[in-house]
C-alpha cells in the first residue's frame, strides 16, 4: 500500500495519504480546505547506508537549516 503526496491546488497544502486501492483516489480531499482538486507530487526517499556511515552520508542537511526534513524542503 503506497502513501502518495498530494498537494491541493487551491490552498497548496501539501500532504500524504496512504492509497489502499485506486478508487480511493477519487474520494480524496485536502485536509484544510475540503477541497477535491488535488495534484499528485513527486515522491522523495530516503535510504539507510549499509555500514553504519554518519548521518551526514545518508541526507543532506538542509542549507537554510530551518528543515525537520531536508529532503522535503525543496532547497537541497
Amino acid at each position: 500500500m503506497p502513501i502518495y503526496e498530494y498537494s491541493c491546488d487551491d490552498c497548496g497544502t501539501k500532504f500524504e495519504k496512504l492509497v489502499r486501492r485506486t478508487a480511493d483516489v477519487e474520494t480524496l480531499e485536502c485536509p484544510s480546505c475540503g477541497d477535491k482538486h488535488l495534484t499528485q507530487e513527486h515522491s522523495t526517499f530516503a535510504a539507510k547506508v549499509a555500514g553504519g556511515g554518519s548521518k551526514s552520508a545518508e541526507m543532506p542537511s538542509c542549507p537554510s537549516g530551518r528543515c525537520g526534513n531536508p529532503g522535503m524542503c525543496g532547497m537541497n
